[in-house]
């Protein structure tokens, strides 16, 4: 039985399933495009958000004591307490449901890592690793993150650099910061095949197609 899409339209999932297709079988490769809601739960998030709101009310309420000091009575300690808390449960909430909110208080050094090792986890989970010719590849779009990460197996190594695997990413970052992952995997796939092609990675009649061609979408972390 098909499973749901979670991020791709039926129609947007089937024209990657024929890009694919049409890759491989012009290059001999396998390539497999995934899209995941998140790489990590990242826990300290929450935290960081109500220490957040929590400094910056408890900072606005300490200015506005010494502007006005005839504010302060008996109950201000109280008062200000309360303040502080609900700014810092806003935040805290704010942090939670809302993914932008939530990235101001994710460091680019922590997402890229994270990223990292779901894209491979994934590729091994998956068994993308298992291909005769070595030549396995994921493609992988973490939303939460805007992050794209390449995990290209041993048959890649000596025929296509890092910074070449970079140029295909930096065609698919501009559609992951708006959250098009179709955009992403569709001009991905595209690059990709001109560079391998270019590589001179060719396909043979009666190649086996060893891994599925459907993109993964996959809640993740």
């Amino acid at each position: 039985m098909p499973q749901p899409h979670r991020y791709l339209s039926t129609d947007e999932a089937a024209s990657l399933d024929r890009a694919v297709a049409r890759l491989e079988g012009r290059t001999g490769i396998q390539i497999v495009p995934a899209v995941a809601g998140r790489s990590d739960a990242y826990p300290e998030i929450p935290w960081h958000a109500f220490a957040a709101g929590a400094a910056f009310s408890a900072l606005i309420l300490v200015i506005a004591d010494r502007l006005r000091p005839t504010w302060v009575t008996s109950q201000t300690a109280v008062l200000h307490a309360t303040i502080v808390l609900a700014a810092g449960a806003v935040c805290t909430l704010a942090a939670a449901f809302i993914p932008p909110i939530a990235r101001l208080f994710l460091r680019a050094v922590r997402a890229d890592e994270e990223v990292r090792q779901h894209a491979e986890s994934l590729f091994l989970r998956r068994d993308l690793a298992g291909t005769r010719q070595r030549t396995g590849l994921l493609l992988l779009v973490s939303l939460f993150e805007r992050r794209i990460e390449i995990v290209a197996d041993r048959g890649f190594d000596g025929r296509v650099t890092p910074a070449e695997w970079q140029a295909v990413i930096a065609r698919m970052t501009p559609h992951c910061a708006n959250r098009r992952p179709f955009e992403a995997l569709r001009d991905a796939l595209a690059a990709v095949d001109d560079l391998l092609t270019a590589k001179g990675f060719r396909g043979s009649e009666g190649m086996a197609n060893e891994l599925p061609d459907a993109a993964i979408e996959e809640d993740g972390s």
